[in-house]
């Protein structure tokens, strides 16, 4: 069964089968159960009538007996003589019973007892005289009424007359109605139980159908997007608030993201090789005007290009293994080390660094990674400062903070964010830039992000990066 609305609906019908099937079994037990109870009721009453009158000192020939078709009597002595017995009742369970009336003669019946006791007593022995037993026996059997043969549950009462004689009365009630009204509710339960199924099936069938319509359209709608290649288009959500209504809002989430990222990655593609044109061209005819004309060879400059390419190529290689999840090493890192082994490093640039507040915290992450960020963050504060950087380290709760600071003219507070996109370089940025490609703040901000810190401009000209501290 390939489909879904085909499982469901075998499988609904196979508990609902399974449940009726137990059910209706129960029923027709209890049913059973309590129509034999109130046979036995009835055969009961009949044989302890009879027994009063055997108490009372009624002989047996002129004892009042019930309809042998209803109630078979037959009475008996204690050692299974007939005494007396139904009229037209001709046997019971097979022992002939014809001419019991006039005084015996008929086979001779079990001894009183052979039947089953409701109670488990046995109080025989203890009866007087005009006294009937308070026990009764129930058991089922067969009786011949007139040349019928049919089924019914007696009941056997003792009783004794006034010689002090003891008597068994044997009295049934036809068990025939309790089979007729069985097997009826039996007959129904068997015509309606497949009618009922295939209603469940069919029920089953459509709201599964209706329920699943939303998913069918999910599934046509991504197909469509995946033979398009369009990834702006999006799922039909249902109005339902449900499981299928979650699943479409959540597939148009995914779709977006992946929207998203094709996107960032095609104007990645594009910046990068439009960043790498043109030191490449630069070096080129460089070179081939060296060939031509060794003495007019600009040697610096073409140094400046291979580092420019050097550096651009570095970050590319950085920025592809932070998109390929990179995670960073677990290393302890001292900011404050950190800081102090990159100045000297910056002795003899243009814009002096100096330094604050350097508070001896320790994080847990990548040396080389953080310290390209503190490269990076200095970078852009030189490129951008009038004349003075500073850098201090200093902790805050459970956070390390690495600040970064110089006295240019900031950055506009509609462009905080728009800084840290990758190939973004404002107007005047771009005028004073020395050959930036616009990576740097990018860079700084994921490797924060891959530390599970931040990295966020907190003034005009103040950068400020905040990482979880170590311990």
């Amino acid at each position: 069964m390939g489909s879904v609305r085909a499982r469901a609906a075998a499988g609904a019908t196979v508990v609902v089968a399974l449940a009726l099937i137990a059910a209706g079994t129960a029923v027709l037990l209890v049913l059973r159960g309590n129509l034999q109870d109130q046979a036995g009721l009835q055969a009961e009453v009949a044989a302890r009538e009879v027994a009063a009158q055997i108490a009372t000192g009624t002989a047996y020939p002129k004892l009042e007996l019930p309809d042998g078709e209803d109630h078979p009597v037959v009475v008996t002595d204690e050692d299974g003589r007939v005494l007396a017995a139904g009229e037209d009742v001709r046997a019971v369970d097979g022992r002939p019973v014809k001419g019991a009336a006039a005084g015996g003669g008929g086979a001779g019946f079990g001894r009183p007892g052979d039947e089953d006791d409701d109670d488990g007593d046995d109080d025989r022995g203890g009866l007087r005289p005009g006294e009937v037993d308070k026990d009764v026996h129930h058991r089922d059997g067969t009786a011949d009424v007139d040349g019928t043969v049919a089924a019914y549950r007696f009941a056997v009462v003792e009783a004794e007359d006034g010689r002090g004689e003891k008597a068994v009365v044997r009295a049934g009630a036809a068990l025939a109605p309790e089979r007729a009204a069985v097997g009826s509710v039996r007959t129904a339960m068997l015509i309606g139980l497949p009618l009922l199924l295939v209603v469940v099936a069919g029920v089953t069938w459509l709201v599964t159908r209706r329920a699943l319509r939303p998913v069918e359209g999910i599934r046509s709608e991504m197909a469509a997007i995946t033979a398009s290649t369009d990834l702006s288009r999006r799922v039909p959500v249902p109005s339902s608030r449900d499981e299928i209504g979650r699943l479409a809002r959540t597939t148009n989430e995914t779709l977006a993201a992946l929207e998203t990222s094709v996107e960032r990655q095609r104007r990645f593609v594009a910046d990068a090789s439009h960043e790498l044109r043109s030191p490449i061209a630069s070096l080129r005819t460089q070179l081939e005007v060296g060939v031509a004309h060794p003495e007019l060879l600009d040697v610096p400059g073409a140094v400046a290009d291979t580092v420019r390419l050097q550096r651009l190529a570095a970050d590319l290689l950085l920025l592809a293994r932070l998109d390929a999840g990179e995670r960073p090493a677990a290393a302890r890192v001292d900011l404050a080390a950190l800081v102090r082994e990159e100045l000297p490093q910056r002795a003899g640039d243009r814009i002096p660094v100096g330094t604050g507040e350097l508070a001896g915290v320790e994080v847990a992450g990548s040396r080389g990674q953080l310290g390209r960020v503190l490269g990076n963050l200095l970078d852009n504060a030189q490129r951008h400062a009038a004349g003075q950087v500073r850098v201090s380290v200093l902790r805050a709760g459970e956070w390390a903070v690495l600040r970064v600071e110089d006295d240019g003219p900031g950055v506009p507070a509609a462009d905080r964010e728009r800084i840290f996109e990758r190939f973004v370089r404002l107007d005047d940025a771009r005028a004073r830039d020395d050959g930036g490609a616009g990576l740097g703040l990018a860079i700084a901000r994921d490797v924060a992000v891959r530390h599970g810190g931040t990295l966020a401009v907190r003034d005009r000209a103040v950068f400020e990066l905040r990482l979880p501290a170590a311990g």
